[in-house]
């Protein structure tokens, strides 16, 4: 279990199909690199889907979450960064 189970909980309750992945960009558990997977960002601006995002977010990046870095794409756009 991932001890950022909670940010990948957060999101999939917002966003049901999504697959999250948290990384621990400095190693002290609140500058995190999250990629979101989600058909929700179909037709949506980058900054939309990172609004997304940040509003499912808001009240950890108030408590236990300094920084976030986003990375957003569909599940289609997933398996073709998969292939190559």
């Amino acid at each position: 279990m991932s001890e950022f189970t909670f940010v990948e909980e957060l999101i999939t309750a917002k966003l049901g199909d999504a697959k999250v992945f948290v990384e621990d960009m400095t190693g002290t558990r609140d500058h995190l690199a999250i990629t979101v997977v989600s058909d929700a960002f179909k037709g949506k601006l980058l900054i939309e889907q990172h609004q997304m995002l940040m509003d499912i977010l808001k009240e950890e990046l108030k408590a236990r979450i300094h920084a976030v870095k986003l990375q957003t794409m569909t599940h289609q756009k997933y398996e073709q960064s998969q292939q190559g």
